[in-house]
């Protein structure tokens, strides 16, 4: 098992969880959140940066994706995320790929 974080540009999220659930990622129990964070990716344009005191310097609000997924799938949701993440910059985003080496429910017994 695997999850996969990525930090993207807010106005890709759709396209991107759109894509995943056409492609069965998110068919019954779906292992996904979203998460709004702070980061410095490069700006689409100047209404979407601010200046954090905290950090120093020029910040937008990004999103974090994260998924879990089987070994055999971390291939074709990269390629996913990757593809409708585009924004046509060089560096849109960023995809890691994290090993999961237990998982336990959270039941009612």
């Amino acid at each position: 098992m695997k999850e996969i974080k990525a930090f993207v540009h807010r106005n890709r999220v759709a396209d991107i969880v759109h894509a995943l659930r056409n492609a069965g990622f998110c068919s019954g129990v779906c292992n996904l959140s979203v998460v709004d964070v702070t980061g410095t990716l490069q700006a689409l344009d100047s209404q979407e940066q601010s200046f954090s005191l905290e950090l120093g310097q020029e910040v937008i609000t990004e999103v974090k994706l994260e998924l879990m997924c089987a070994d055999e799938r971390v291939g074709e949701a990269v390629q996913i995320i990757r593809e409708n993440g585009r924004t046509g910059q060089k560096a849109a985003g960023w995809v890691y790929v994290i090993d999961i080496g237990e998982t336990y429910p959270i039941d009612s017994e």
